[in-house]
């Protein structure tokens, strides 16, 4: 969908230009709060199960390994994400698709729901705004990476799916306008 690229291009464009000045403050206050590069680099799945690096804010500091005030503040309210907009821009992610996951989950995705490996992964999609809170919904269960495994991540395949089959331009547009909306 070339429309589809476009959009994903002037979107991380403009918004790369508007949140310049926010992100290089994010930038330095997470390098101070961390006592390190303040970017994250991490391997995920992407389009076709090729990996690629995705960019973060981080989050933790880089000696004790635990999560910041800082880094709950960026986590919360998602702009631990915004240097994702690079990924976008660079054509590795799209606006909207499913998130990328890292190795072990949607790389070993079988039958029908490997289809979803044909999409670019995505800053945001349905299953990422049901699941908005999922590190406060894991840490309430007592075995968090048996309910992500049997819960979260087959419904968000589920979701996926669907928007495989079902994605437009302008059910596009809505779930940017739903993640816009959730933002305030």
């Amino acid at each position: 969908m070339i429309l589809k690229r476009i959009f994903d291009f002037i979107f991380a464009l403009i918004a790369l230009l508007l949140c310049g000045g926010i992100m290089l403050f994010i930038y330095v206050g997470a390098s101070l709060d961390t006592s390190s590069n303040g970017l994250f680099f991490q391997t995920r799945i992407g389009q076709f199960g090729r990996s690629f690096t995705i960019i973060k804010f981080k989050t933790f500091h880089s000696q004790s390994r635990k999560v910041t005030r800082f880094g709950y503040f960026l986590r919360a309210t998602k702009l631990d994400e915004l240097p994702q907009l690079w990924n976008v821009l660079v054509g590795e992610m799209s606006v909207v698709g499913p998130r990328p996951d890292v190795p072990g989950y949607y790389d070993r995705l079988e039958g029908d729901a490997r289809k979803i490996l044909a999409l670019k992964p995505g800053l945001t999609c349905e299953a990422s705004l049901k699941y908005a809170h999922e590190e406060v919904l894991l840490a309430s269960k007592e075995a968090p990476l048996v309910y992500n495994d049997t819960v979260i991540f087959p419904d968000k395949v589920r979701m996926n799916l669907a928007y495989y089959y079902d994605r437009t331009f302008w059910g596009d547009v809505i779930i940017v306008w739903k993640t816009v909306l959730r933002s305030f």
